[in-house]
C-alpha cells in the first residue's frame, strides 16, 4: 500500500453558508500519521475542523502496510465511518478507541455537531493488495500484487468507463469526454447521477494521481485546461492499452439517450 488520501472539502460559513475555509488534501505514506480536530496553538493538528462541538484533539488516522487506522480521542462522541460506495455500509467508533481498522477502499469519517449538518472528511486508501489468482493458496512472500487495483464497484470506475466509451464504441481516435458531457452521461445512473462537476473532476485526479500514477502529461506549469484535457488522455490511453476498461464494462452506464432503437436493433 502506497498510502492514503484524506480530502476535507470547502468549510461552509456560519452566514448563508458562504465558504470559510479552503479545501485540504493531505497525502500520507505508511507509518505516518495525521491528527484531526479544531485544534490550537497548544494542540496543533494536520486537519483543523471548525466546529464548537469538536473537540481540540478530536482523533488520529494512522497508516499501516495494508490498511488505515482511526483513533477516536473523544471521551463522549462516536464518530462513523461509511463506505459511499457500498449499501450503506457503515463502521462506528466508540469513544476512546484506539486504532480501529479500516476496510474501506474510499470511507467518510463523519462526527457529530450541535448543528443540522455534520462534520465530515473522505479518505482514499488507493492500493490495496489482492492475490494473483494464479497463486492462491501459496507463500505470503512470493504473492504478486495487482499494478492497478481498480474496483469495477466503485463510483471511480463508473468514470473511467465514461471516459472511455467514445473510444471503445468507435476505433477512431475521436475525443475523451470533458467533465460536463461525463455528468450529463451518467445522469440516468442510479449512484453516478448524483455526480456533481467536482465530484467528476475529483475522481478524475484520484484515478491519475493514485491509481494509475499518472505525472503531468505536458510537463513543466501548462495552462489548466490544456493539462485536464492532457490527464483525461492520459488515463484513457492507458486504460485502453491494459484492458482495465473493456467493451463489457459499457453495461455498466445507463443507456445512451436516443439510442435504444438503434442498440437493439444491433443485439438481435
Amino acid at each position: 500500500m502506497s498510502g492514503i488520501v484524506i480530502y476535507l472539502p470547502q468549510a461552509g460559513g456560519d452566514a448563508g453558508g458562504e465558504p470559510c475555509g479552503d479545501a485540504v488534501t493531505l497525502r500520507l505514506g505508511p507509518g505516518e500519521a495525521a491528527r484531526f480536530g479544531r485544534g490550537s496553538a497548544r494542540t496543533p493538528v494536520e486537519l483543523r475542523l471548525a466546529d464548537a462541538a469538536i473537540s481540540r484533539l478530536a482523533g488520529e488516522i494512522r497508516v499501516t502496510d495494508d490498511h488505515w487506522q482511526l483513533t477516536n480521542h473523544s471521551a463522549t462522541q462516536s464518530y462513523l465511518v461509511e463506505n459511499p460506495e457500498g449499501a450503506g455500509e457503515y463502521l462506528r467508533v466508540p469513544p476512546r478507541r484506539a486504532g480501529a481498522p479500516i476496510p474501506f477502499e474510499f470511507s467518510r469519517v463523519v462526527l457529530p455537531t450541535r448543528g443540522s449538518a455534520t462534520v465530515a472528511f473522505q479518505v482514499f486508501a488507493p492500493d490495496h493488495v489482492y492475490l494473483d489468482p494464479d497463486g492462491v493458496g501459496g507463500q505470503w512472500g512470493s504473492r504478486t500484487v495487482t499494478a492497478y487495483s481498480l474496483d469495477e464497484t466503485a463510483t471511480y470506475f463508473l468514470v473511467l468507463v465514461a471516459l472511455c466509451e467514445p473510444r471503445l464504441r468507435d476505433e477512431s481516435p475521436v475525443a475523451v469526454p470533458t467533465t460536463p458531457q461525463i455528468v450529463e452521461r451518467l445522469r440516468g445512473h442510479p449512484a453516478g447521477g448524483r455526480l456533481t462537476a467536482r465530484a467528476v473532476s475529483s475522481h478524475i485526479d484520484y484515478l491519475a494521481e493514485e491509481k494509475m500514477r499518472i505525472g503531468d502529461p505536458a510537463g513543466g506549469e501548462p495552462r489548466r485546461e490544456a493539462r485536464r484535457n492532457g490527464k483525461r488522455e492520459a488515463i484513457v490511453g492507458l486504460a485502453l492499452r491494459f484492458g482495465l476498461v473493456r467493451e463489457e464494462h459499457l453495461a455498466l452506464l445507463p443507456p445512451r439517450a436516443g439510442a435504444g432503437t438503434q442498440e437493439r436493433e444491433t443485439a438481435r
